[in-house]
């Protein structure tokens, strides 16, 4: 019964965040996190404190969100769940790129590829390497920006239309320079 109770807390969470409604979507994550490690399942618990995290990160709550992230990520570690550790990673180098913590960010990227490559994650390893590609170009590194962009779309095995365009663009480019 109790599995039930968190199991529907992260449901209705998950529809509230989809639906914009952040605040109630934290309080339900947050309760679910909290039956959850009643039971003792810490991965479900570490996932809530995830999304909580991403529900600060998109307030602009920098400070809880890294708390929240970073709490989930050590429990992801040490239970040895590399995929949800690497997506972890990936939040928390979004809230660095913002809080203008330039190397912190490109870190937390370049360690999330890494591990989404361990695992053949070739979407997510993608999806990682064009953000970091993004921020070594805003960076003023416009090479090796372009350079893991083009690496990152390469792996992406869903890319969007504009996605498939702007590789095809960049396969003609190079063609056309040599």
């Amino acid at each position: 019964m109790a599995e039930n109770v968190a199991e529907s807390l992260k449901a209705e969470g998950l529809r509230l965040f989809n639906e914009g409604l952040l605040e109630e979507a934290a309080r339900r994550f947050t309760e679910a996190q909290e039956h959850f490690a009643e039971q003792g399942r810490e991965l479900e618990a570490a996932e809530m404190l995830n999304n909580i995290g991403v529900i600060h990160r998109k307030q602009g709550h920098w400070d809880e969100a890294l708390q929240a992230l970073e709490e989930a990520r050590r429990t992801f570690v040490r239970l040895q769940d590399r995929s949800r550790e690497a997506q972890t990673l990936g939040n928390m180098a979004s809230i660095y790129a913002s809080l203008k913590k330039r190397e912190e960010a490109l870190d937390a990227w370049r360690r999330a590829a890494e591990i989404f490559g361990e695992l053949n994650d070739r979407q997510r390893q993608g999806e990682t390497l064009m953000a970091l590609g993004m921020a070594l170009f805003k960076s003023g590194q416009r090479q090796a920006g372009l350079g893991a962009y083009q690496a990152g779309l390469d792996l992406l095995e869903r890319p969007t239309f504009s996605q498939r365009l702007t590789r095809f663009l960049l396969a003609l480019q190079a063609r056309l320079l040599g």
